[in-house]
């Protein structure tokens, strides 16, 4: 398949979809293109290397006054009442890392326990003794940028641990000796007589070898339907796109767990990330009862302070009247259904 060249409309920070379905899309291999994929919602953008340039040397931070103001903020969790509560919990751990119990069994997601660089500032340490953490069942991995596939993460869990992923991958997880491993393509689940995962699209990219270039393994964000109970959506790193209102007629969500961070400045991270609007927008249009954010609080991608995407979705929140709709985690807090 020829690569989508056509730009966006104006002001679009995603190609829409314009009622074509994203499951026809996806059954028809739309994201796949030769050894590469490709996101069907993404822009023709030219020259991204040259905006990150430009983004870095030549356009002064609006929030530079208020980096100094960023918390160091230890993470401490006490995993005994995670243990106890015999139904479903979530536990934001830090960056997008989350842990999932689910009737016994801990799914957990993103695994990111330390600096993925060591000249990147980690906001949010983990302060416990990471052998009390639950045993993962299941590990759960979005896509491989490094905050989201952290290798010396990784090889700290058991290699015997099962893994869900999406294409790709194979010279990572073999590096890992990890071998228990399912790979999913977009609308493919995996079923255990308990609990079903299935991977579903997501607007973003990813890149782990610069000289071989961006999109080798496919991304994606996981819709989780919990022995327990409740659908929780994992989004994984995505852009605004407008196919959230097509995930909504497929599955019936109770909780919407979103990254958000490294949305500013929206002109450069806006192909890649929502900032707060988008967010709820998008929260709004998945009909999902209750919504979270997660990716903020270690990491300073973007030039907001890794503090700030909570307080900037409150506002939002509250702008819309939907604040009561919002969960208020922290890192090291757990959310008990």
């Amino acid at each position: 398949m020829s690569r989508i060249t056509a730009p966006p409309p104006s002001g679009l920070y995603y190609r829409p979809l314009s009622g074509r379905s994203l499951r026809d899309l996806s059954e028809r291999k739309r994201h796949h293109d030769r050894n590469r994929f490709q996101s069907p919602m993404a822009p023709f953008e030219n020259n991204r290397f040259l905006k990150a340039l430009a983004w870095h040397f030549f356009y002064p931070n609006e929030y530079r006054n208020a980096l100094k103001a960023q918390p160091v903020s230890p993470v401490c969790i006490d995993w005994e009442p995670v243990t106890a509560h015999t139904g479903v919990s979530v536990t934001f751990i830090r960056h997008a890392t989350v842990l999932i119990r689910d009737k016994g069994a801990a799914l957990l997601i993103d695994p990111v326990f330390g600096r993925m660089f060591p000249f990147v500032k980690d906001f949010s340490p983990l302060a416990f003794d990471l052998s009390t953490l639950p045993v993962p069942d299941t590990i759960l991995i979005t896509h491989g940028h490094f905050d989201h596939l952290d290798m010396a993460s990784l090889r700290r869990l058991n290699p015997e641990t099962p893994v869900i992923t999406p294409l790709g991958y194979d010279r990572e997880f073999s590096a890992l000796k990890m071998r228990r491993r399912t790979q999913l393509d977009w609308y493919e689940s995996v079923y255990d007589g308990k609990r079903e995962i299935t991977l579903v699209p997501a607007h973003h990219w990813t890149l782990r070898n610069p000289l071989k270039g961006p999109n080798r393994s496919l991304w994606g964000g996981y819709m989780i339907r919990t022995a327990g109970g409740p659908v929780i959506y994992v989004a994984g790193d995505t852009a605004y796109f407008d196919g959230f209102e097509q995930l909504a007629a497929d599955f019936s969500i109770d909780l919407a767990i979103f990254n958000m961070s490294a949305y500013a400045p929206h002109w450069f991270m806006g192909s890649s990330h929502m900032n707060p609007e988008e967010t709820v927008r998008a929260f709004t249009e998945l009909g999902a009862k209750k919504m979270m954010i997660v990716h903020w609080g270690a990491f300073r991608l973007g030039d907001e302070p890794v503090h700030l995407p909570p307080l900037d979705l409150k506002k939002e929140l509250s702008r819309q009247n939907l604040l009561h709709q919002g969960v208020d985690l922290k890192p090291g807090q757990t959310l008990y259904f």
